[in-house]
């Protein structure tokens, strides 16, 4: 049985990487070169009893080879979905997926698929040597094809080591692999995924001799600029270097700007591209109607918003998440809450299932009641919370003073089987000092740092000039907040002068 019928008949919360869907269902290179995003994965229900023995391994002096003891004395039977699914699970832990790899090893000679999901997963733990290995051992065996140097590429770019997705690209040539135009642009599609658009336009003006400029290698730079980036000058002067090398936009490009005038609030040049993409007969798709919906609710142009909404119908397209996630937003923004979920509502009853981004638009306005109330429907319905959700949740409420809502979402995490990171603790521990919870700052950051976090120099300055400013205030306890101005003595006039100095010393 192929891998491609056993993803489709799974459908599990746990995800395999992109990539193995484009390997199976697509010949499109852009995909796998920047592969980080999730499909779907399996749900055999020998893969927890697997990952439980590699998990038991852990206690060994030498984990790796115990757990491949472990495997290789099991009854379980090395299947492709099975295999892959646990190099998935382990992407994290190398050296645990090397041992499946290996276990696996008489039956992957027949799966491409196992070999580019490993060598995926080693170049995403940045272990490069050992990916280059893997590399080397397709070649021999005959397996290496030009998506695996794309994965490779792709590594290299989200690691930001330019130079060396480039000179990936040219090896090729050494393992006789054709790199044509697809990987050429898989490789620039990586770089601007990554936000090394610069590097990628100067990659394809200085190729042109060998890929001849074309709309299809613009568009990846403007889709760079336009949607990763989100610089309108940047993309305005790779539209006007397309009319300079003669290179005429298509629909695919017209896209890309609308999207960009969008995005940073300029909706008359949306409309006016838009204007100018229909009289040159290119067809709007859904993409355009989306960001003109979002450049309309912004505006507070909400009839006109609806206009566009009807013409997507008219135009015989059907409105996905991300029409509704165009009104949302910016109604969140606009803290109009209650007519965001109406537009909420409406999605629901056009069967259309919300994402956690969906969430998120309300996450960042909620107040600390509804907040809490989030966060149980979105682990109800199964779209986290997440780490991200509780990053977002802590800016808004820091941002907002309220500290002690954050500090009590903190404690909400573990609820959700999502642990703090060294991003969780910095945001908490800057959020602390600006609002002037230094010493309950101190505490985070104590504890960050016992956990094996790597600390940070500019909060040790921080904590530093607090220390030898503030020594007669320990004793006020580990609950000492700066009154705000009017409120102050003589000392503690100095306190505020010396919190603000801390808090830009941060950002």
């Amino acid at each position: 049985m192929s891998l491609a019928v056993i993803l489709n008949r799974v459908n599990t919360k746990t995800q395999l990487p992109l990539l193995l869907r484009s390997l199976l269902t697509s010949s499109s290179l852009h995909s796998l070169s920047s592969s980080d995003g999730p499909i779907s994965s399996s749900d055999d229900p020998i893969l927890p009893s697997l990952l439980n023995l590699i998990t038991t391994s852990k206690t060994h002096p030498r984990p790796q080879n115990q757990a491949l003891a472990l495997l290789r004395s099991s009854p379980f039977e090395p299947t492709k979905g099975l295999v892959c699914s646990a190099l998935w699970e382990l992407r994290s832990d190398w050296e645990s997926a090397v041992s499946v790899f290996k276990w696996a090893r008489g039956s992957v000679e027949d799966w491409p698929e196992a070999w580019e999901l490993m060598v995926w997963v080693l170049g995403n733990e940045r272990r490069f040597d050992l990916a280059w290995g893997l590399v080397r051992r397709m070649h021999r065996k005959s397996l290496l094809t030009a998506e695996t140097m794309v994965v490779l590429m792709g590594r290299y770019a989200a690691a930001n080591e330019v130079s060396k997705a480039i000179k990936t690209f040219h090896a090729m040539e050494k393992f006789k692999i054709d790199a044509d135009s697809a990987t050429f642009y898989a490789l620039l599609h990586a770089l601007c995924k990554n936000k090394n658009v610069e590097e990628a336009e100067e990659l394809l003006l200085l190729n042109r001799k060998f890929f001849p400029l074309e709309t299809e290698g613009f568009n990846i730079i403007l889709n760079g600029w336009c949607n990763i980036i989100v610089d309108l000058v940047e993309a305005k002067r790779v539209w006007r270097e397309m009319s300079n090398c003669c290179i005429i936009p298509d629909g695919t490009s017209y896209s890309h700007m609308i999207c960009c005038y969008s995005k940073v609030g300029n909706l008359i040049d949306s409309l006016r591209l838009y204007d100018q993409m229909k009289k040159r007969g290119w067809v709007p798709g859904l993409v355009i109607y989306n960001s003109l919906i979002y450049g309309l609710m912004r505006e507070n142009c909400f009839k006109e918003a609806r206009k566009t909404f009807d013409k997507i119908l008219e135009a015989g397209l059907k409105p996905d998440i991300e029409t509704y996630n165009s009104m949302i937003y910016p109604l969140c923004e606009a803290r109009k809450v209650e007519e965001a979920r109406d537009v909420f509502d409406d999605m629901i009853k056009n069967g259309i299932d919300p994402t956690i981004e969906t969430y998120h638009a309300y996450a960042k306005v909620e107040d600390f009641e509804g907040t809490l109330e989030l966060l149980k429907k979105m682990n109800e319905v199964g779209y986290g919370p997440d780490s991200y959700t509780f990053l977002l949740i802590f800016d808004k409420f820091f941002r907002l003073g309220e500290s002690e809502s954050a500090l009590k979402i903190w404690s909400e995490m573990s609820t959700y089987n999502v642990f703090p990171d060294s991003s969780h603790y910095t945001k908490v521990v800057q959020g602390l000092v600006t609002q002037g919870w230094i010493p309950k700052a101190m505490e985070f950051y104590n504890e960050m740092k016992s956990k094996g976090l790597p600390g940070d120099p500019k909060l040790e300055k921080i904590f530093e000039t607090f220390i030898a400013s503030s020594k007669n205030h320990w004793g006020r306890g580990k609950d000492f907040i700066v009154k705000p101005c009017g409120q102050q003595n003589a000392r503690g006039a100095k306190d505020v002068k010396i919190h603000e100095e801390l808090g830009k010393m941060i950002f």
